[in-house]
């Protein structure tokens, strides 16, 4: 099935994405998956998975998380909703609901069933940024244990990835404690996306 999906066009197997109803058993609110991409994409944005006004508005990021990313790379939401220019591919596709805690984590099916088919169709990408632990997981095999450790080691990981805490409000607490992220990873990733977009003078 993977080979026979691998051999689709590439907007037929983005239709089949959207259509995916894999894990319907499961969501709360149904399958609706939210992803963006393009073959020219040149920054990938990983994610955990849509929150409940992403699965409202079928918009990656539309909320105060993706306010604070925006701002983190500097672009604002024009660029940011430019498939030409960025794909975001989160690790789970559709919202999984909500726990005792927040957001449940991604589903497990998604990411086996289609993450490598889509990643294999993004050949111009020269940066991605890596959000949250499951995406850490996921795409830093090698890495550390925690977000924090991953964070810490940007640099080993740079200038073609980005490990990054999540921006959402409930990590306030966490920048509060490591300032050295908005002070010294932010500026060094704005500069880096503004060459990576052709932005710099």
């Amino acid at each position: 099935m993977t080979e026979q999906l691998a051999e689709l066009p590439f907007q037929e197997l983005v239709q089949r994405v959207r259509a995916c109803t894999l894990c319907a058993d499961h969501l709360p609110l149904g399958p609706r998956p939210v992803v963006q991409l393009s073959q020219t994409s040149k920054i990938l944005v990983v994610g955990q998975a849509p929150g409940r006004r992403v699965h409202d508005t079928g918009l990656p990021f539309n909320d105060p998380s993706g306010d604070r990313l925006r701002a983190w790379m500097g672009i604002d939401r024009d660029t940011f909703y430019d498939d030409r220019q960025l794909a975001i591919l989160p690790m789970g596709f559709c919202y999984p609901g909500t726990g005792k805690s927040g957001d449940l984590p991604p589903r497990p099916e998604c990411a086996p069933a289609w993450r490598q088919l889509l990643l294999d169709r993004l050949p111009d990408i020269a940066l991605t940024l890596v959000i949250g632990q499951y995406a850490h997981a996921w795409h830093l095999p090698d890495g550390e244990r925690s977000v924090t450790g991953n964070v810490q080691q940007w640099a080993r990981y740079w200038p073609t990835l980005v490990p990054m805490p999540h921006p959402s409000p409930r990590n306030n607490l966490w920048l509060r404690r490591n300032p050295w992220f908005e002070q010294e990873v932010v500026p060094a990733l704005q500069r880096r996306v503004a060459e990576v977009l052709g932005q710099t003078d």
